[in-house]
């Protein structure tokens, strides 16, 4: 079952990459001086000028980025590695040795992907087989569930507390009554949309609770926004041994969303069984630029210490006007509208500001990402014509 899956996926990935080439080789004849050549290359091309121009005006807080994008040294870093940008074999930085150094753990203990989204899918290929079950939070990262759903497998939700934690004894039930149903248990810590942490107590409880040989998927994608003193990061248990999978992404507080690098740390075994599913699609320039990104400690301090002052300072304002806004330990935060959120979206949007989707079932409530003072500067100018007071 587990080859059939990754035949299947690489099949698709093949044909699309065969339709690629084909319209890439297709002929174009280029006359030297003709400067409307791009207009003929690509048909519409002014228009995706327009809708860039447009992307480009909107104040962005919806997909909870880094605004201010890679430091000096990690674009120096990945402007010298262009010069491999036409080999396969090319030297990589050594970049899944030092990720493994930056974390205390071995080579035999990383795996890369594109982004931890790319991670997250291979752990479904892997554990999800012969109709197992995930076992999370609702609302959580859905990708998770979405990617489960899509290789027909099913996922086992259990509703947030009312504090908006995640329902660690209902994950420990749930878990040992269907046993042997499930595939792995999914936690993200700092959740995501909620922003709230589950504390290193609440970890082991969970690990100590559930059958030892059921997986758990941890995922610390906002790790390095955290001031929780009860949060810790879970990577001692990999060290351990326990069947856990800590998942990391250099898509926030390295600000490398578009370039798509992200990693798994788990145990070699669970690293060898993940393997067969991953595309190895990482490209060269994120590889050297995530080496320099990890050495420049400045650059990373410098956007925590700035997003933070930020988030704290829009949730005190919106606590002063009388909103309600669930605490949080990432760079985004989630506060409750009172009305649709769907139509608070589309307002914001009409006044050129993107903000996060909705999130069944809290769908009066509305996730803001942080990103820089100007964006926040705007947001909070179009919050209060949406909802004068």
């Amino acid at each position: 079952m587990h080859s059939e899956r990754g035949v299947s996926r690489r099949g698709f990935i093949s044909s699309a990459a065969a339709g690629l080439s084909y319209l890439a080789l297709a002929p174009v004849a280029i006359r030297a001086g003709d400067s409307d050549w791009r207009n003929r290359v690509l048909p519409g091309s002014s228009l995706l000028q327009e809708e860039a121009d447009d992307y480009d005006a909107l104040a962005k807080l919806n997909f909870n980025e880094n605004p201010y994008g890679p430091s000096e040294p990690v674009l120096k870093a990945m402007t010298k590695a262009f010069k491999y940008s036409m080999r396969y074999g090319y030297p990589d930085g050594g970049v899944a040795s030092a990720i493994a150094k930056h974390h205390g753990v071995a080579r035999s203990n990383i795996l890369l992907g594109a982004g931890s989204g790319e991670i997250l899918e291979v752990v479904g290929l892997t554990f999800l087989d012969h109709g197992k079950k995930v076992v999370g939070v609702d609302p959580t990262y859905g990708s998770v569930y979405v990617h489960a759903s899509g290789i027909d497998a099913d996922a086992i939700k259990i509703p947030l507390l009312g504090d908006y934690r995640q329902d660690i004894p209902a994950l420990i039930d749930a878990t040992n009554k269907h046993y042997r149903e499930v595939g792995f248990v999914y936690l993200c810590n700092p959740n995501n949309p909620s922003g709230r942490t589950v504390s290193a107590a609440e970890v082991r409880q969970l690990l100590d609770g559930i059958p030892e040989d059921v997986p758990v998927l941890i995922d610390e994608a906002y790790h390095h926004y955290v001031e929780d003193p009860e949060y810790a990061t879970s990577i001692p248990y990999v060290i351990e041994g326990r069947r856990v999978i800590i998942t990391r992404t250099f898509s926030k507080l390295f600000g490398m969303a578009a370039i798509r690098l992200g990693f798994a740390i788990s145990t070699p075994e669970m690293i060898d069984l993940m393997r067969p599913y991953s595309t190895g699609s990482v490209n060269a320039l994120v590889k050297w630029g995530a080496v320099a990104a990890m050495e420049d400690t400045e650059a990373q301090q410098r956007v925590r210490k700035v997003t933070l002052e930020l988030r704290n300072k829009a949730i005190r304002e919106l606590a002063t006007m009388g909103y309600e806004v669930i605490p949080s330990e990432t760079n985004f935060f989630m506060m409750r509208t009172g009305r649709p959120v769907q139509d608070v979206i589309t307002a914001f949007r009409q006044r050129g500001v993107a903000v996060g989707r909705p999130f069944p079932p809290m769908l009066e409530y509305l996730r803001v990402s942080i990103g820089t003072e100007e964006e926040m500067l705007r947001f909070m100018a179009a919050f209060k014509e949406i909802f004068p007071q």
